[in-house]
């Protein structure tokens, strides 16, 4: 699959662990191999000469091949549809959840419904993101055994089973070609065997693959009719549950912030950043997400990180932004010179050097998961909570401070509005804790604290001359995180300034449906050339204030017209393109969940319409 392919072609599945992205047109062109993080085998999507990718297609059907993809309902497992005049086949593409002794693995399944079709099968592995060579071995078993060589994991290695002949090329790939008839299959696996582990053996390939599907057929179904919700849209909020799910931890509880890394927020720009790290902000707007629906585990598992991420800290300031999604703090950015980037998009980044940024709003978003997990999840323990009031007490201390903002501009630290909101959430989430178990805490100085910084949005982030909330102390630049200020309940949907400024940036950053952050040629600078298209998370923030102010016909429609921005498949990448294309990390979780909180919160006003007449209804906290 050519690296020009849009990203709405792809779609994503996984185990829990890692992800991969597999193209409408049968080729697995992303997969870091076996964690979220890990260096790639297979990264096509940002080289297609160099990356690697693993196919499965017709024969000779270049052209005369129509396919489409769908998900098996309310599972994370994918269906390719080869449509052609002599046969219809189908692809079935998953990852079965891996638990504690289990290898990671990827099952592909082919199957052919009408008539007879040849396919052709390239395995291309590229181990350490296309810089390591590799080998292959015929195995006894009939199985090839690919091992990187000069890799930082000299142990990684994986097998590639298959029901149909294959064998291994002189440049170290596998290929193989046969036909099959109506009614016949082929089964193909990818097992992640560490040396001295001898996998599961080749003739048990048939009933593995069989067994796997019901397995993760089973997990999804029983994981999403477990959600409380069932309210309007729940086709589209479920896929949106089931792809932060597929981002989350199984074994260490953190999400990732997206799938991929690299991929540019402007075709042909700069912008390209490894977003496989979990941020403590989007980790803790996913929680919120998962709670709004029922899924409380998820929250149970995240706050263990949490916890630990606290344990580890020997002072308050150390808290980063973002960690791996094991917790180490390790981000160190490098940049692949050898890759050409998505549709020649350079350079491409792995790591991230703003995980060193310092950012004031994390302890906002921290404090609100908290809270939320306190009220709804589980009671937090005394332990815990006193290292939580360090983290409180920290925020009362150094809340003037000026920081990177939510952005992670890199050029000068502001008096960022984001960062005064998100203070005061920390504050006023802390009290409200304290209040709620009775736990000993310095209540006067929280609530004096919190009432300055409220004092401080109000008089010193309005411009009279924009009639708004600005992006920073002194500018006069609109920004959509002021679209936060009601959501995180710091300002009412009827005070007049917040009216004012929800008018200017329908004036400023709206274009019907699809809202951009700012401008970037006024705001603050990333110090980087180029431009990004909108945001898609601060559309579903601009429909939920819609919602909560009352506008409920207007929120719903334009609710309704940004699902139509999603791929076929239903997913989202951070941000929507010129040409209405998905541009920026994909699928990106945050997205994902501001849709999950808007259709919550309008679904919930409409309910309240029709029962109690017109009107907005409650915040969910």
């Amino acid at each position: 699959m050519s690296a020009t392919t849009p990203l709405e072609d792809y779609g994503l599945i996984g185990n829990l662990h890692t992800v991969a992205l597999v193209s409408k047109a049968g080729s697995l062109d992303y997969l870091p191999f076996t964690r979220f993080d890990s260096p790639t085998i297979f990264a096509a999507l940002l080289d297609s000469e160099k990356g690697g990718s693993w196919s499965i297609a017709p024969a000779g059907a270049e052209g005369a091949v129509h396919t489409k993809q769908l998900y098996l309902p309310n599972t994370g497992v994918l269906l390719t549809r080869f449509l052609l005049e002599g046969g219809l086949a189908e692809l079935t593409d998953f990852m079965p959840v891996k638990h504690p002794g289990q290898n990671c693995a990827v099952v592909r399944s082919l199957r052919v419904i009408k008539g007879s079709l040849t396919f052709q099968l390239r395995c291309a592995p590229r181990f350490d993101y296309a810089r390591a060579p590799h080998r292959v071995q015929t195995q006894d078993d009939g199985s090839l055994l690919f091992r990187g060589l000069e890799t930082a994991d000299a142990h990684l290695q994986f097998r590639l089973l298959s029901s149909q002949p294959l064998e291994a090329t002189p440049d170290g790939d596998a290929v193989g070609s046969w036909t099959l008839h109506a009614g016949e299959t082929a089964s193909f696996v990818i097992e992640a065997t560490p040396v001295d582990d001898p996998g599961f053996i080749a003739r048990d390939l048939a009933h593995y693959t069989e067994g796997a599907f019901a397995d993760t057929l089973k997990f999804w179904r029983e994981w999403v009719d477990s959600s409380t919700y069932t309210g309007r849209w729940r086709e589209m909020v479920m896929r949106s549950a089931i792809t932060l799910k597929l981002l989350t931890s199984l074994e260490f509880g953190s999400t990732v912030a997206a799938a991929t890394f690299g991929l540019p927020e402007a075709v042909g720009g700069s912008r390209n950043w490894d977003y496989r790290f979990t941020w403590v902000r989007d980790a803790a707007f996913t929680m919120y997400a998962f709670l709004r629906l029922g899924f409380t585990q998820e929250s149970q598992g995240f706050l263990r990180w949490i916890m630990e991420r606290c344990a580890q800290l020997t002072d308050a300031a150390d808290l980063q932004l973002m960690y791996r999604v094991d917790g180490s703090p390790d981000l160190e950015e490098q940049e692949l010179d050898h890759l050409s980037g998505y549709r020649n998009s350079r350079p491409v980044r792995i790591g991230n050097g703003a995980a060193q940024q310092f950012q004031l709003d994390i302890y906002g978003e921290l404090l609100d998961t908290i809270y939320l997990y306190n009220k709804y999840g589980g009671a937090i323990t005394f332990a815990f909570w006193q290292q939580i009031c360090r983290l409180v007490d920290f925020v009362a201390e150094n809340w003037q401070r000026a920081d990177h903002g939510i952005w992670e501009v890199r050029d000068e630290e502001r008096h960022f509005l984001s960062a005064k909101m998100m203070c005061w959430v920390a504050l006023d989430r802390a009290i409200h804790i304290a209040q709620d178990r009775s736990f000993p805490a310095p209540l006067a100085d929280w609530h004096r604290v919190r009432n300055e910084i409220y004092e401080e949005v109000y008089h010193h982030f309005w411009s009279e001359d924009k009639q708004a909330f600005v992006q920073y102390k002194g500018g006069h630049v609109l920004d959509s995180i002021a679209l936060l200020l009601p959501l995180v309940r710091m300002f009412s949907p009827a005070e007049p300034r917040w009216q004012a400024t929800m008018r200017a940036i329908e004036k400023e950053l709206v274009i019907d449906s699809l809202v951009f952050r700012y401008h970037l040629d006024g705001g603050a600078s990333d110090g980087l050339t180029g431009q990004e298209g909108t945001f898609t998370m601060c559309s579903f923030w601009y429909i939920e204030n819609l919602s909560r102010a009352g506008d409920l016909d207007k929120a719903r429609l334009l609710f309704e017209k940004v699902l139509g921005f999603a791929s076929p498949l239903g997913l989202y990448s951070e941000q929507i393109g010129p040409q209405g294309t998905q541009i920026g990390n994909y699928p990106q979780a945050f997205t994902h969940l501001a849709l999950i909180s808007a259709a919550f919160q309008l679904n919930r006003d409409l309910d309240a319409r029709h029962s109690r007449g017109p009107g907005g209804g409650h915040a969910f906290v």
